[in-house]
């Protein structure tokens, strides 16, 4: 079920809070220069008081690698392997998949590391459901799923991943959402860990949506005033 919006009260910056800075990066985004961009506004924030940010992106296509990636998640490397240095395993990023950096100030929010990874389940779950998608968390399963009955019993698909660093309070990395990506190269990897046959990736427009990157940008930025101000 959502979070209710009380619940989400910790995570809303104090009023003295620096504003939030809003990026959307154009064409695609080299993985190491995502890295050095992150550390470097995140060191800004905790050191000079610098403005949180929200940075939209693309990658080209790769694999990264989490702090709790297994060596035999990563099925055939057909694409550059990145150690990304955020919590997780193995997940891909690549055109058509909206991927959403977030450096907030967790001292302002309640540094409260649980609340602060359902509260970005939730704002997926918002975003989807904008476009009449029931996005759902899983107690076993990080991310955010559909069910796909369609394929079978059981059957659901993961639509969105969520993987994130704290340095000193601040944070990195933060969420990927499938709008239009290749599906198919989700195969060098077993997603997230999970090898369980019943489960699979999806996107919006694998759903049968015509969402465009767009739609999603203009969504992701209503719905994020709503739980973190």
């Amino acid at each position: 079920m959502p979070l209710a919006r009380d619940s989400l009260a910790p995570l809303l910056a104090q009023p003295a809070a620096a504003r939030v800075e809003w990026r959307v990066e154009p064409g695609l985004t080299e993985y190491a220069e995502a890295l050095a961009v992150m550390d470097e506004r995140a060191r800004a924030i905790r050191e000079d008081g610098a403005s949180e940010l929200v940075w939209l992106v693309e990658h080209p296509p790769l694999y990264t690698a989490g702090t709790s990636a297994k060596d035999e998640d990563l099925v055939s490397a057909r694409f550059p392997v990145h150690r990304a240095g955020r919590g997780g395993q193995f997940t891909y990023h690549g055109p058509g998949q909206r991927v959403v950096y977030l450096m907030l100030n967790l001292k302002m929010r309640g540094q409260d590391l649980r609340r602060y990874v359902a509260t970005l389940e939730e704002w997926i779950i918002r975003t989807l459901g904008a476009f009449n998608v029931r996005g759902e968390r899983r107690e076993d399963r990080i991310g955010v799923w559909v069910r796909r009955p369609e394929k079978g019993e059981g059957r659901e698909d993961k639509i969105a991943a969520i993987g994130i660093r704290v340095s000193r309070w601040v944070s990195l990395h933060g969420l990927a959402i499938n709008v239009e990506p290749e599906l198919s190269h989700f195969s060098g990897i077993v997603p997230c860990g999970v090898s369980e046959p019943l489960y699979g990736v999806t996107s919006l427009v694998d759903l049968g949506l015509p969402v465009t990157m767009a739609d999603v940008d203009v969504t992701l930025k209503t719905e994020f005033a709503s739980l973190f101000g």
